[in-house]
């Protein structure tokens, strides 16, 4: 597999480092790294939904922590992007009552639709799809997450309709 460094502009704001600040006081002075979770969520949030390991490097040395201890959760954890991303993320739910229910078809529908591959963004940069592990709706299954909402019951022309919203800009997937 060939490996790829992507590079990012890093912008941290002073409102962003307001609000890492804010989430850093939730701790003990000597405790910083327990907001590690929560300053990453705001960071790549700023930064295109994704973290290069340039910014995860900042975020270690604002959290006054080595860059392998920010590299070690960033990797564990799949809501966390290494690489630019598509802007709609359809992370459909890969367990079993979901794929009973035909979420396969249903992701391999999506990717001819958007003529792309799992886990690879469409050309224009606005989708991707992703299999990912239990999403916890399972009597709603099959399933999908875009941001912070679930999309259930899902047929073909269900995600025709959400992709078509998509591309209109008439879909809201994050609440902040």
């Amino acid at each position: 597999m060939e490996k790829h460094h992507y590079t990012q502009e890093i912008n941290i704001t002073d409102a962003l480092m307001a609000r890492i600040n804010e989430l850093v006081s939730h701790y003990p002075a000597d405790k910083k790294k327990s907001a590690l979770l929560p300053v990453l969520h705001e960071v790549q949030d700023a930064h295109e939904n994704w973290l290069s390991i340039e910014l995860q490097n900042k975020v270690a040395e604002i959290l006054e922590l080595k860059p392998i201890e920010v590299y070690e959760v960033v990797t564990f954890y799949t809501m966390f992007n290494q690489r630019p991303v598509g802007k709609y993320m359809l992370e459909f739910c890969q367990t079993s009552p979901c794929c009973q229910r035909g979420v396969e078809d249903l992701m391999e529908y999506t990717c001819q639709k958007l003529n792309v591959g799992i886990a690879q963004p469409t050309t224009d940069g606005l989708f991707e799809v992703r299999g990912v592990e239990c999403l916890g709706a399972c009597g709603y299954a099959p399933m999908l997450q875009l941001g912070d909402y679930y999309h259930e019951h899902l047929t073909k022309e269900k995600i025709d309709q959400l992709i078509d919203d998509c591309k209109a800009g008439n879909i809201t997937f994050y609440d902040k």
